[in-house]
């Protein structure tokens, strides 16, 4: 009972994901990336199997569509499943299972899918699929949250609120943000909070970490202090 945006940026080669709930930790569960190989959301009555095989199979050369499809025919379930997400060249994939709850549905564009199920109406899912494509130039988790704020604007979840995330996976192993909001009256506003207090300081300390490349990062602390003053906000 959820609906999300997950996104490959072209220029970069990073996933994100936006997601938001009238459930507990959907950050837990839900969302799933690697970097070099894709990103996806598995939601409605989620089976996070789907994630982690999806992956897997993604990792190993599969188109998301292929990749997914598999893991679909595996599921008994596929009825009550919705998942959706992008792939290292780009291609989407879609599902919305025949017993998901409405209002149900997703869209897709250039490197976009967006999904959800249990929402007041279409327009949530339009609306965030609009604003993402609308916003193109601004810097990548600000237009995967601002697209969330659009589909909330719009109605969201129609049960209420509860909780939210934003995951921004890199070229490295690990996230460059993991951002999540388990259990508040205005989820997506927390995250926006919490995603303003990420940009300011801690997306530039993360660029002087360690890296596949420059295993050490910046050790030097004074080095490291000058690199994310220069860099703040940015």
């Amino acid at each position: 009972m959820t609906w999300s945006i997950v996104a490959r940026e072209p220029e970069t080669g990073r996933f994100g994901i936006a997601i938001s709930t009238c459930a507990f930790a959907v950050g837990a569960i839900c969302p799933w990336a690697r970097a070099g190989t894709g990103a996806l959301s598995t939601q409605a009555h989620t089976n996070p199997m789907h994630g982690a095989l999806g992956i897997e199979l993604m990792a190993k050369g599969l188109p998301v569509g292929d990749a997914l499809r598999m893991t679909l025919g595996h599921d008994e379930g596929r009825d009550i499943r919705q998942v959706h997400g992008v792939d290292a060249r780009g291609d989407t994939f879609t599902h919305t299972g025949a017993a998901c709850v409405d209002w149900c549905g997703h869209a897709s564009g250039e490197n976009v899918t967006v999904a959800g199920n249990m929402l007041a109406g279409p327009a949530v899912v339009a609306e965030t699929l609009a604003r993402y494509e609308a916003s193109a130039g601004q810097e990548f988790g600000d237009r995967l949250l601002t697209a969330l704020e659009a589909g909330e604007a719009a109605g969201g979840d129609k049960r209420g609120k509860q909780s939210a995330a934003l995951i921004i996976q890199g070229s490295e192993p690990y996230r460059e943000a993991d951002i999540r909001v388990d259990d508040h009256a205005e989820p997506i506003a927390e995250l926006r909070r919490l995603f303003t207090i990420y940009a300011d300081t801690r997306r530039a300390y993360m660029q002087t970490m360690g890296r596949t490349q420059d295993f050490a990062g910046i050790v030097d602390h004074a080095e490291r202090e000058r690199f994310v003053l220069a860099h703040r906000g940015r």
